[in-house]
């Protein structure tokens, strides 16, 4: 038995290398240019790696629309979100169809060449009421949305550099490599969770559920651009490693960092999320209460929910969907409210917002909610913001 097939069947490697990249950057000196923001350069390195297999490069406006009206590519494979690069009206002045288009990141260094296939006109207002089922600019979403320029550029990608590839140098793993993992250990059944948030014990059981049904836990968080009240990823990481060394069997574990960039579309990013673990090799992905959620732009479950609008081979990974959990002061331990005949009077079940704010004023939450060793990294990592 081996591991999941990636989306589409085939991992896609749009890395330059040798004797091509060498061509590549000559091209580029003279080559017209365009600096990229952080969600591009984000999806530059996902698409080099084949984590958003079966992209190749930037969509084109056929599965661009595709994708908003009907949830799939052009060919029928099942992808929720556009993942698109936009140019102001005086940066499409300067283009024109068959160019190399020299990708800069925002520090101005070179990262990739397009080859501009199709430059077009969209509905920014239409994209977010798709993707996001809301056309307010409070949501972060559609904040980065709005801010964009008014075309889109379509056409393959060739990646000369990873725009970020020297940070968290030692979780980075494409999906070749933690495919490669994956076989050496013998995993066959690997679940992934994703996460942009410290590990709280809610966020532990439900992970613990999951891994006595599998091989191996891919503990995954998101390392690209969140939102500027999210707790920063580094010390996110050293949360990670505390929680892994004292309360995980490091063996059955694997810490990875993914490089994306968070969206906030509720169900439409939790099928985004579930392929691109599908494409390192998972085989489960974990679904739990409002996944890829901001404010209450979603309903508590429509998550999982979005799931159920595809045949299972449609998506191939398998979503495990979990309840909201919490402690229990009766049960004395972990429980949801499918495992807990108490009320809610016994639950210790605390905001993200409210911890976030005792852990700004020093003050530890309580060990039902989260870890004391994961708390006091947290304290003196938010003392140094």
């Amino acid at each position: 038995m081996s591991l999941i097939e990636p989306h589409g069947g085939k991992l896609v490697d749009r890395e330059a290398r040798g004797a091509e990249r060498e061509h590549l950057l000559r091209a580029a000196v003279k080559a017209p240019g365009l600096t990229i923001n952080a969600r591009a350069e984000a999806d530059l390195e996902l698409i080099a790696t084949g984590a958003l297999s079966p992209l190749e490069g930037f969509m084109g406006e056929g599965d661009y629309l595709s994708v908003l009206d009907n949830r799939r590519l052009a060919n029928g494979l099942v992808w929720t979100i556009p993942v698109t690069l936009s140019a102001t009206e005086e940066e499409r002045a300067r283009l024109k169809l068959g160019d190399d288009v020299a990708l800069r990141a925002r520090d101005g260094r070179l990262v990739a060449l397009l080859h501009l296939a199709e430059i077009y006109k969209y509905d920014k207002r239409r994209e977010a009421a798709a993707v996001y089922r809301t056309t307010e600019d409070k949501h972060p979403g559609v904040q980065v949305l709005y801010s964009q320029g008014d075309y889109l550029l379509g056409g393959h990608v060739s990646v000369v550099e990873h725009p970020n590839g020297h940070e968290f140098k030692q979780y980075r793993h494409t999906p070749r490599q933690l495919r490669a993992l994956f076989a050496e250990k013998g995993w066959r059944r690997i679940v992934a969770f994703q996460t942009r948030n410290p590990v709280h014990r809610a966020h532990e059981y439900i992970q613990k559920c999951a891994l006595e049904t599998v091989d191996g836990l891919l503990l995954h968080p998101i390392v690209g651009e969140t939102k500027a009240d999210d707790i920063p990823a580094p010390v996110r990481l050293r949360a990670y490693e505390a929680i892994l060394e004292h309360y995980y069997p490091l063996e059955r574990t694997v810490l990875a960092v993914l490089p994306a960039a968070m969206r906030y579309a509720g169900p439409r990013e939790a099928i985004f999320h579930a392929t691109i673990r599908k494409n390192h090799g998972c085989s489960h992905f974990i679904v739990g209460r409002d996944h890829a959620g901001v404010g209450n732009y979603y309903g508590t479950y429509d998550a999982q929910r979005i799931f159920l609008d595809f045949a299972p081979e449609e998506i191939g990974i398998t979503p495990m969907f979990f309840d909201n959990t919490f402690y229990c002061r009766r049960c004395d331990g972990m429980a949801s409210l499918k495992t807990c005949p108490h009320d809610a009077e016994h639950h210790v079940n605390l905001s993200g917002t409210k911890v976030r704010e005792m852990l700004a004023n020093g003050q530890v939450p309580p060990g039902e909610f989260t870890r004391p060793e994961v708390a006091e990294v947290l304290i003196e990592g938010l003392r140094t913001i």
